[in-house]
């Protein structure tokens, strides 16, 4: 018995998602034979891959099939980010879209909360319209399909037109871009009733099929949770990185790290959190009043490993702004400051996606 013929076995497993055997998915790595036991090493796209167990077994049982052999170990690593970008190129370039060779998208920045009514949508438009006054080039992706609240926020109404390669996004008073499912249906109340995989296509194409142009900074609002939207933009978008949104409440910190380990597994660095709703201002006095409890932003974001970008006051005219779509002519110091320290914190490298099985 020899290496060679262990590699042709393990051709005979295959990788549940891509169909395709892990010998030229490039997943066996360093193998050896010692007498009736065989030792080699398994590179998965990630440690976190739920089905692992059975892609190792698969490939257990594959060799022990071979005469002679009675022991099989499996060591597992996670793949270098060069070797992820080896499988995929294919992948990638079949989602990037009509449009995509229109569009020349400097950063891309996802905003995450993991948990709903922490404010995710707020932030993400006041950050996108604090990064439109520093000159910026500004668009707003907003991936979240089932509850979507950008374009209200900036009086969107009106559907997007299409130009003869693909969507061209809505327009806001000062110029940021705009695409959300919102802006197709027939009437903004109406409910998206729809399953994972059409929640993910329509995602794909409003990254790929949608003629965004140059934009310097593409903000992504992504919708609660931690399943199909956000696993979408994970795997189609190249993000250069995820800003965290919680508010004071300990259970919002407990979700918000569900979120932050789900962009770590998925290669996506987290650049910072910001604690939304974290005291009022009193109109009479200015005291800061915390009126979900004590801040835990410090708490979570040392747990984390990442900085605290800003702590967000809850304040009234914020809401009487995004009601009336006019989230734009909303100003406050924190989320200017807040805008300058994405843009330094972001890193230069996009993302590969990471394919979970």
């Amino acid at each position: 018995m020899d290496e060679a013929k262990v590699v042709e076995a393990l051709r005979g497993v295959e990788d549940p998602e891509l169909r395709k055997n892990i010998v030229d998915l490039g997943m066996v790595h360093d193998v050896r034979v010692e007498g009736d036991t065989v030792r080699f090493t398994l590179a998965l796209t990630t440690l976190a891959c739920p089905l692992k167990d059975r892609i190792v077994e698969d490939a257990r049982q594959a060799v022990l099939a071979l005469e002679g052999i009675e022991r099989v170990e499996v060591d597992l690593r996670e793949m270098t980010p060069e070797e992820k970008e080896r499988i995929w190129p294919k992948q990638r370039q079949q989602r990037q879209g009509a449009a995509a060779h229109l569009n020349r998208v400097d950063r891309v920045v996802a905003v995450m909360s993991g948990k709903g009514g922490v404010g995710k949508s707020s932030v993400a438009a006041m950050l996108a319209t604090a990064l439109r006054r520093q000159g910026k080039r500004v668009g707003v992706l907003d991936a979240d399909i089932t509850g979507p609240s950008i374009p209200r926020m900036f009086g969107l109404h009106e559907p997007p037109p299409m130009g003869p390669v693909g969507i061209l996004p809505a327009e806001t008073r000062t110029g940021i871009k705009v695409m959300s499912i919102n802006l197709l249906l027939p009437s903004e109340d109406e409910a998206v009733i729809w399953r994972g995989p059409l929640i993910s296509g329509a995602i794909q194409q409003f990254w790929g099929d949608v003629v965004w142009g140059d934009l310097d900074v593409l903000v992504v609002d992504l919708p609660p949770g931690t399943s199909d939207a956000s696993l979408t933009v994970m795997q189609s978008i190249p993000l250069n990185g995820v800003l965290l949104v919680t508010s004071p409440q300990d259970l919002a910190g407990m979700v918000v790290r569900k979120a932050a380990r789900m962009a770590r597994h998925m290669g996506v660095p987290v650049i910072g959190l910001v604690e939304n709703m974290s005291y009022a201002v009193c109109p009479k006095c200015g005291e800061h009043i915390e009126v979900f409890g004590p801040s835990q932003a410090t708490h979570t974001a040392a747990m984390l490993g990442v900085p605290v970008l800003a702590r967000l006051p809850l304040d009234p005219e914020l809401a009487r702004r995004c009601d009336a779509g006019e989230v734009e002519r909303y100003r406050n110091e924190a989320i200017d400051t807040l805008a300058e320290e994405v843009l330094r914190r972001l890193p230069a490298t996009k993302s590969v996606p990471v394919f979970l099985k």
